[in-house]
């Protein structure tokens, strides 16, 4: 089975399970080791997948990371575990720095079982870095997601090279964030960017409000033209390959998708000439404004869908779904 069917296997399990499971051990047992052994290393063979590893600090004895892949002997990738009802955003990271700082390790991983946040040092050397390089959610796996996540596994992991690819994954993912908060409020700056390219005259702060106006609308054309060119790519090929409507519907029944990759998939089947009622019958939903709410979705800006997940919970997403545009 490739890489990203086991994830998407997991991922639905995670899906059912995630709000039954109640304690640090059945998050470890359930989702963690899952997830490590997906990545092609052995959970139950101590030489490579060693729980509970020493990593004592000095005079602090007693100090042991949950699980550290091993290779050649030496701990090559930590994991600290967490709860999956734990919030990442807010817990703190000051054990897996501490152990990172003790190890060999140049790789380590904060999760809930859920999300995985990776850490290297490469603003430090044998500092572990105050930001991940790359964040993997179990909830949201994208093939562009599991091709960064192979190069963790066991059939493909080189230290160095993994190293360049995590020091290119961190600035492309610090750059996307900039992009994000740009989308939604401009810089001086930013707008100053492209002002002076184009406007001859003095950039005074009328100029300066007037282009924030005028970059921001751009922006967002820009990517709606470009969304709209990959949805016309999408019928296209919807046309010469069509999906069939039963792998529509077992794609939203299996629990791996995104509530935007849902809104989609919904739509399409709603453009096939399905009614929101029959579709809900079709998938055992009693409520079938829930599938409304979800299309909803897609009356979002970009920059809004964008935050769902992130900065937006899907509940705050739908709310705003419903207001007047």
């Amino acid at each position: 089975m490739d890489l990203i069917d086991e994830l998407k296997t997991l991922a639905s399990k995670v899906s059912k399970q995630k709000d039954t499971l109640q304690t640090e051990e059945a998050t470890k047992n359930a989702f963690v080791m899952p997830f490590i052994s997906a990545l092609g290393y052995n959970v139950f063979d101590p030489d490579e997948v060693t729980p509970e590893l020493t990593a004592d600090i000095g005079i602090k004895k007693g100090e042991k990371v949950d699980y550290a892949i091993l290779k050649d002997g030496n701990p090559i990738i930590l994991f600290e575990c967490k709860w999956c009802g734990i919030n990442l955003d807010k817990q703190h990271k000051s054990q897996l720095y501490r152990y990172f700082s003790v190890t060999e390790a140049r790789f380590a991983v904060l999760t809930n079982g859920i999300i995985y946040r990776f850490y290297t040092d490469i603003e430090e050397p044998n500092k572990m870095d105050s930001k991940a390089f790359m964040e993997f959610n179990l909830l949201n796996v994208t093939e562009q997601a599991v091709e960064d996540l192979k190069k963790f596994g066991k059939s493909f992991f080189n230290v160095n090279d993994t190293l360049t690819a995590a020091s290119e994954l961190k600035y492309t993912r610090e750059i996307k964030l900039i992009l994000a908060e740009q989308l939604v409020k401009p810089t001086d700056e930013f707008v100053k960017l492209f002002a002076s390219q184009i406007y001859s005259g003095k950039v005074t702060q009328n100029v300066r409000e007037q282009f924030s106006t005028l970059v921001l609308r751009a922006f967002h054309q820009f990517i709606n033209e470009k969304i709209n060119e990959r949805l016309k790519y999408a019928l296209l090929t919807e046309e010469s390959h069509p999906t069939t409507e039963s792998a529509l519907l077992e794609s939203l029944q299996n629990g791996t998708l995104s509530p935007l990759e849902e809104a989609k998939t919904y739509q399409v089947l709603l453009d096939k000439g399905n009614t929101i009622e029959e579709l809900a019958n079709k998938l055992g939903l009693k409520q079938a404004w829930r599938i409304t709410e979800r299309t909803n979705l897609l009356n979002l800006k970009p920059e809004y869908q964008a935050m769902i997940g992130k900065d937006l919970t899907n509940s705050q997403a739908s709310e705003m779904a419903r207001l007047p545009k």
